[in-house]
């Protein structure tokens, strides 16, 4: 145990990239070290994430501000933790689980339970005079007695957005490239960078929307994946780079926000498909197109769909669990044990402290699944995640587009970082 302890925590409501109040921390130390948290938001959220605290106030932020969560912080949270060794994150992270005393964060909120976890981290690495990715890695191979040094992650940048992140009738959520035939993160960021540009020159010369969506990517008015990947496809070649060696294409379906009594609404097709019939449309797709991971292929509850879609894809496919997985380390054992998936979507605010979310990397890592630490549709300007990502060393991020500042922030973080301490990169 160290001589160090927290001194004070405080908490403020401030806005996150859609405009939409979120949860901001600030901790402070006895040495006077100091770090401010904040807390992302999502639109498409699985039915088993750990669950925000809104105030519910009609009068206020069209009911979604948070008040109710900065007052846990400043009063409850505050006298909890008010004088622990904050180098032990592993006990914070606990004691704030146990006050809260529920499997989805419904008492305390995860939202002000992340932003203090996450806050506590950043002050203890500034503590320690450790840029924050170092600080993780060092907790997470104490924790798990594992020997992983820091990597860059290889981006999966979301270039075209539909479902409920844009307003087009694109049924899937996120068209992501995944630039991983380059030798750096720089190389890699600039391919993605430049086949993003090209993209908005296809859709302007094709008289299509270039206007973006949540996370930065363009959201023109198509009606199929079809149309969207092969306006992808088309990007890459002009670009100058070759698809499926350099450059591969990644979805996210966000099947559950499609799933409606037994059917899979695609409405921008004017199709329904049963469990096996949209396994066969992302046969098909993968297929005809050079996609190497699908996230969210199928409903959150459709287990034996995702079994045999595992069956179909799974040797050839990164397929990601995301809702299905909830960053929750009892599903991704289900998952485990029902061979379903081969991948886990990491965020940080589906489970709500940090402990857990390393316990989830760590757990999906022992069982050769592979990890992706993702951002969510409603960001701020915190760059956290791109030092967790290296720091698990979790091999990909999800970070959204190279446009809006708040995903670009992100990138940046990692291209500094990979120039200043010269840390290999995931390819």
């Amino acid at each position: 145990m160290s001589k160090l302890r927290i001194e004070e925590i405080s908490a403020f409501e401030v806005l996150d990239s859609r405009g939409n109040p979120t949860v901001a921390s600030e901790v402070r130390l006895s040495d006077n070290s100091s770090s401010i948290a904040y807390v992302p938001s999502g639109a498409s959220t699985g039915k088993y994430e750990a669950l925000e605290i809104r105030d519910e106030d009609e009068t206020r932020f069209l009911g979604r501000g948070v008040s109710k969560a900065v007052n846990l912080i400043n009063k409850e949270i505050k006298e909890l933790l008010t004088g622990l060794d904050p180098l032990d994150q592993s006990n914070i992270d606990t004691i704030l689980c146990k006050a809260d005393g529920t499997d989805n964060k419904s008492n305390l909120g995860a939202n002000s339970i992340l932003a203090v976890s996450l806050a506590n981290l950043r002050a203890s690495a500034e503590s320690r005079n450790l840029p924050l990715y170092e600080h993780i890695n060092l907790i997470y191979k104490d924790l798990f007695e594992v020997e992983e040094k820091p990597t860059l992650p290889i981006p999966m940048m979301n270039i075209l957005n539909g479902g409920v992140h844009a307003d087009n009738k694109i049924d899937f959520q996120e068209f992501m490239i995944q630039p991983s035939g380059f030798n750096s993160f720089k190389s890699s960021l600039q391919c993605g960078v430049e086949i993003f540009h090209q993209l908005k020159e296809q859709l302007k010369q094709r008289k299509l929307n270039t206007s973006v969506g949540d996370e930065g990517g363009f959201a023109p008015q198509l009606k199929s994946a079809e149309e969207a990947l092969d306006l992808i496809l088309q990007a890459i070649d002009v670009s100058g780079y070759k698809a499926g060696s350099q450059v591969f294409i990644c979805l996210d379906c966000a099947s559950s926000e499609l799933f409606d009594e037994e059917k899979y609404l695609l409405e921008g097709v004017e199709k329904s498909f049963n469990s096996a019939e949209m396994i066969r449309y992302l046969e098909t797709l993968r297929s005809k197109y050079p996609i190497s991971s699908i996230e969210d292929g199928l409903d959150e509850e459709d287990w034996d769909g995702w079994k045999v879609l595992t069956e179909r894809l799974g040797s050839s496919t990164q397929l990601v669990g995301d809702d299905i997985f909830a960053t929750n380390t009892n599903r991704i054992k289900k998952g485990i044990k029902q061979n379903i998936a081969n991948s886990v979507l990491v965020k940080i605010n589906q489970i709500g402290t940090i402990s857990e979310v390393m316990e989830a990397v760590n757990l999906s890592k022992e069982n050769s699944y592979k990890t992706v630490v993702s951002h969510r549709s409603g960001e701020t300007e915190d760059t956290s995640i791109a030092d967790i990502a290296i720091g698990l060393c979790s091999g990909q991020i999800k970070a959204g587009a190279p446009s809006r500042t708040d995903r670009v922030a992100k990138y940046n973080r990692m291209l500094i970082l990979e120039e200043k301490f010269n840390i290999p990169f995931s390819s």
